[in-house]
């Protein structure tokens, strides 16, 4: 049993807004999140996470206004093209290692086909598969992936608490020289401001040491490398996938809007969006029902959105969330030995209160 800690276990508070009921992309209703991790040996450290945005219901079958935003392209999102062009997610998610974005794409369309109720349905798919690279602790041309584990995933993605850290995608990622992997947090706004919940969820494989902040805490300046070796390449070599989720009604511009702010709450946390990083973002609003564009070819369709100046209330959820997601990452993932027995050391939790006490954030 892990003794690993969430931030605000440990008192850490980031931003003002008030959480959803579990602090995490899932709350936003009908969103759904699995994990399937391959350990194996000394060498095999990845995985694959998925998102379910209609929970039971397929995406393709009622798709979502989404948009997306690349902070920093060196990094892979499928699918992304289609959601620029015409602001719809159609897929469900899938995050995993850069070796694997094929075989996971091919599996997604597979599960698809299998529960399709009508077997003469050739319907049209379109994926979206992202990844950052866990090749520093992962065996990662072996492509451990199989179809077998993204259909785990998908099949077995549920509401509620998410498991964060070294778990799923995150299995063998690595965040400011210290273990990474997934996290996830949510804002809700006061019931007077509408009461929506924005929820996000991050692979955080990104960053260097001497920039981590923690609530405005230079954290990665005072825990040293003498005190904490270092994790991964002196670079920071990695990316970060960044998902938002709303249940807001808001159209494909306004979800765009959505994605761009995930790169200030990573700006937060300490990251410049490096060269060598895949900094990539997706965010989808389950409110509006764009499917009847399909049904309705004639007819006008009836949508929702939310007025300009409410947008800067989300933007606000936005920027929260995906800080403390990233925090929630480092918190919860566990030192991890890999391949060559490099070792990637988690965070010390006691280490990160004490630093957080002597700033007066703790």
């Amino acid at each position: 049993m892990s003794d690993r800690k969430r931030a605000r276990e440990l008192g850490i508070v980031i931003g003002r807004l008030a959480t959803g009921e579990h602090n995490a992309i899932t709350d936003v209703a009908g969103v759904r999140v699995g994990h399937a991790s391959v350990v194996r040996g000394d060498d095999v450290r990845t995985g694959v996470t998925v998102i379910r945005p209609r929970g039971r219901q397929l995406a393709r079958l009622d798709p979502l206004f989404a948009g997306v935003h690349s902070l920093n392209g060196n990094g892979e999102m499928t699918g992304a093209h289609w959601i620029r062009e015409a602001g719809l997610l159609g897929s469900e998610i899938a995050i995993t290692n850069t070796h694997s974005v094929g075989t996971v794409h091919e599996a997604m369309i597979a599960w698809d086909v299998e529960r399709r109720r009508d077997p003469a349905d050739s319907a049209w798919q379109m994926p979206v598969v992202a990844e950052t690279y866990d090749g520093w602790l992962n065996d990662i041309d072996g492509q451990h992936v199989k179809r077998e584990h993204v259909f785990a995933a998908l099949d077995s993605a549920a509401d509620g608490p998410v498991a964060e850290g070294c778990v799923g995608g995150g299995t063998g990622m690595i965040c400011h020289n210290f273990k990474g992997g997934i996290g996830t947090a949510s804002r809700v706004l006061a019931a007077e401001f509408g009461g929506w919940t924005v929820g996000a969820l991050v692979q955080a494989n990104y960053g260097l040491r001497a920039l981590l902040t923690v609530a405005g805490v230079p954290v990665g300046r005072e825990i040293t490398f003498d005190e904490v070796p270092r994790s991964g390449l002196p670079t920071g070599l990695g990316s970060i996938i960044v998902i938002v989720a709303t249940d807001a009604p808001l159209i494909p511009s306004q979800c765009t809007r959505l994605a761009q702010r995930a790169g200030m709450g990573l700006a937060r946390v300490g990251s410049v969006g490096a060269d060598s990083s895949g900094d990539i973002f997706l965010a989808f609003s389950t409110a509006n029902h764009p499917a009847a564009h399909y049904r309705k070819q004639v007819e006008p369709i009836d949508v929702r959105m939310l007025s300009g100046p409410m947008m800067s209330l989300l933007f606000e959820a936005v920027v929260e969330a995906v800080e403390e997601s990233i925090v929630n990452a480092l918190c919860m993932a566990t030192t991890t030995t890999g391949i060559q027995g490099r070792v990637s050391h988690a965070i010390p939790l006691d280490r990160l209160v004490e630093v957080m006490r002597k700033y007066g954030r703790g």
